[in-house]
Order: C-alpha cells, then structure tokens, then sequence
C-alpha cells in the first residue's frame, strides 16, 4: 500500500498536474484498491469541514497583508534605512538584505512576499556596487525564508491547524529561533566575505545623523508588527482578526505613502485572489487524501510500524531531518506539510516531543526546502528578478545558509528552551 501510495504520487507530479489536484486524484485511485467502502462519497463533506475552520480565514488575510506592502513602497525605505546601518559589516549590503527580510518576514507572514519584495529593491545594488553575484542572490533567498518562522507567519497557522496547536504560541516560539537563524545567516556572509574581501563589494559610507534619521522609516513595518502580533498577545484579538487588523494598517500606510488608489488594489487583491484558492486547493486535497490513507488504515499501521521499531527519540528526530530534506528537494513546502504533518506529527508527539517546539523544527526544514533544488520555491522568485543570468547562480549562492539551518536545529535539540521559553510565559 505505501509503495503503491508513493508510485502514484510520483506519476501524477511528473505528469505536472498542480499539487492540489494530483493530492485529490492520489485519493480517489487509493479507494477503490483498499476501501470496501465507497469513500468518494465523503468529497463534499471532507471538503467542507476542511475549509470551514475559522482559523484558515486569516490565510487570505494574510495574504492580502503581504500584497499590500509589496506594493506600498514600504520596501525600498525599510532597505535604505537597513543599509545604512548594517553595510559597514563585512559583506556590506548582504546584510542589509537579511536584515530587511527579518524586518519585512515580521509584516508579511510569505516567505515568496519576503523575496520578491527586498529582491525587487536590492537586485540592482550588486552590479553598482560589485558584490559576488552568487552569494548575493543567495542571501535573497535565504533571507525570504524568514516569512515562515517569524510571526505572523502562514505556515505556522497551517501547522496550528493541522495538529490543533495553540497559533499564539507557536508565533512566540518563532520568535528568538528566526532572530538566531538571521544572525546564523549574517555569519556565514561575514566569514564568506572575510576569507574573500572582494565579494563584499563596495563599501557605503553613512554619517550618525544619517543612520539616525534613517530610523523612521522602519518604524512603519514595526507598527504593523505590533498592531498584528501585540493584538492577539494583548487578548484583543484572535489570529484571524488580528490578521484583519493588519490588512487595515497596511491600508492606511499605503494611502498615507500616496500608493492607495484602485489599480493597487485591485492587483493586491487579484494576487490574494489567486494565492489563496491555491493554498485552498492543496489543503482540501489532501484533507481527503489523509482522510482516504485514514480509513484504509495506511495512517496507523505506518505509525504503529515506526513507533514499534523501537528508535529512540534522538534518531527518530534524524530520520525527520533527513525526510523533510529529500523531500523538500521535490515537493513544493506547504503541500509537503499538509501532506506529512498528520502522519509525522503523532508519531514523533509519541516519542515525548513537544508539539510546538516541533512546528518549528519542522517550519525550518520546510525553510531549508524552499532553498534546495530542483524546487525551491524561493531560487524560482530571485530568479524571475533577474534580467538575464542562470538559475544555477542562486542556487550555488543559496547552497552555504541550508547547514546553517541544520545547526539551528541542533541547538535547538540542545537548547529547547529557544523555542519554548517565551510560550510558557503566557500559559
């Protein structure tokens, strides 16, 4: 049964048919060679439960969120303003691009919406100033994979929703993990830049006064950040309401920056539009894929298989590891959750791990698969940037941050308390 699972999983994406559709076919082909009974007949209601969850509303939200701000102008200011603080380090700009993919990740929740905006604006700077393409690019990359783990992030909510796990404190427990993973990322650029000076490209000169008066305009995405994150923990709002909060100061900077006019709007909401009947797409389908694997009792003999080979914690967390990467490397990340998460998380909840503290192990795996070829999501959007050049260059540049997410989560392994410190805080 499992072969036959995977044989026609990987029929169906070689054939190219989008992952939500190829989820829902790999379902009706399981039921009538393991069912005795007609599961197909559950379409409508798998369908709709699914999608009735209250929590899934804050997804377009977000979404929206995001959309919003990539066409605000909020991007470019919010990177002057980082590169003239951080540029003096060796790998100048670099870290500027990490820098705003933090600052941006904590206003847009899409790792894709990270990229593309902070790309957009620093794309250019690498022939003007003459850093090492290569590298460059791949902080891009790595950088927008912040969107996810930091707060308010979607994949965390699907995560939360998945496992029913509290979303407030799986944003908490996001928090000091994404902020080490920055700075993890600023590292490997310093060392880069240090054993080869000529990478790091020209350096910029700022005065204090400049740098001072270069503040306010991360002020905007701060304000945004706590309008969203400080409404849930304040007890005012839920996720999904303080996902509609955030959608309405977006909408008051971006008139206040003289952007608001209908054409943005309606390109934001054309590209929420399209996002979120994707991501709708996939959940559904594998909600009744799951609930096929369910019924046929593929989900509990592969669990009761695991969990009685008698692998201790420690190497079961290996093998997670080693999962999430080969298979990142060929499935897309949020249907590579929705697919995994209801078999993984149980059996690895079994083995005493934390639930929370493994969403975020497994949102940085996800991360780690958003950077890793032939798939990675975040090379194709850098890429697009691009006016000419190979997609090879980002992904050779992206390569050097995926070990650093391999250390995160060694010192998380080490030291859980990175992520479970600040949720025991608000029990």
């Amino acid at each position: 049964m499992i072969a036959t699972t995977l044989i026609l999983m990987l029929v169906f994406l070689g054939l190219s048919i989008p992952v939500g559709a190829a989820l829902g076919l790999l379902g009706l082909a399981l039921d009538p060679l393991y069912s005795m009974l007609p599961l197909t007949m559950a379409i409508g209601e798998v369908a709709w439960s699914t999608s009735n969850e209250f929590l899934l509303v804050a997804i377009p939200l977000f979404i929206m969120l995001g959309e919003i701000l990539l066409r605000s102008g909020l991007a470019e200011r919010m990177y002057s303003a980082m590169s003239l603080w951080l540029s003096w380090l060796p790998g100048g700009l670099m870290h500027a691009n990490i820098g705003a993919c933090t600052v941006f990740s904590a206003t847009s929740g899409s790792s894709v919406a990270t990229a593309a905006t902070v790309g957009t604006v620093a794309i250019p700077q690498i022939k003007k100033n003459g850093y090492n393409e290569r590298l460059f690019l791949g902080s891009l990359a790595a950088g927008g994979t912040l969107g996810i783990l930091l707060p308010p992030s979607i994949n965390l909510v699907i995560y939360g929703v998945l496992t029913n796990t509290s979303v407030p404190k799986l944003y908490l427990a996001g928090i000091v993990p994404g902020l080490v993973l920055a700075g993890l990322f600023m590292l490997i650029i310093m060392i880069a830049c240090v054993l080869r000076p000529s990478w790091g490209g020209n350096k910029l000169k700022a005065s204090w006064k400049q740098r001072f008066t270069a503040l306010v305009h991360l002020l905007p995405p701060l304000g945004i950040f706590l309008l969203v994150v400080g409404s849930i923990y304040a007890g005012i709002a839920t996720p999904t309401e303080a996902a509609a909060l955030g959608v309405v100061g977006a909408l008051v900077l971006a008139a206040g920056m003289g952007r608001l006019n209908l054409i943005m709007l309606r390109d934001a909401l054309e590209g929420t539009m399209k996002s979120s009947a994707m991501i709708m797409l996939i959940v559904i389908g594998a909600a009744f894929m799951n609930f096929v694997m369910s019924a046929t009792g593929l989900t509990s003999a592969l669990t009761s298989t695991i969990t009685d080979l008698g692998v201790s914690p420690g190497w079961m967390l290996v093998v997670l590891v080693v999962f999430y990467l080969v298979l990142g490397c060929f499935m897309e990340t949020l249907s590579m959750m929705i697919t995994t998460i209801p078999i993984v998380a149980p059996i690895m909840i079994a083995l005493g791990y934390d639930p929370i503290w493994l969403g975020i192990v497994i949102i940085i795996l996800v991360e780690a698969a958003l950077i890793t070829p032939p798939v990675g999501l975040n090379l194709f959007v850098v890429q697009s940037l691009r006016s000419k050049g190979s997609l090879n260059d980002v992904m050779i540049g992206a390569l050097p941050f995926v070990p650093t997410m391999l250390i995160l989560i060694a010192l998380l392994a080490l030291f859980p308390g990175m992520a479970l410190y600040l949720p025991t805080l608000f029990n």
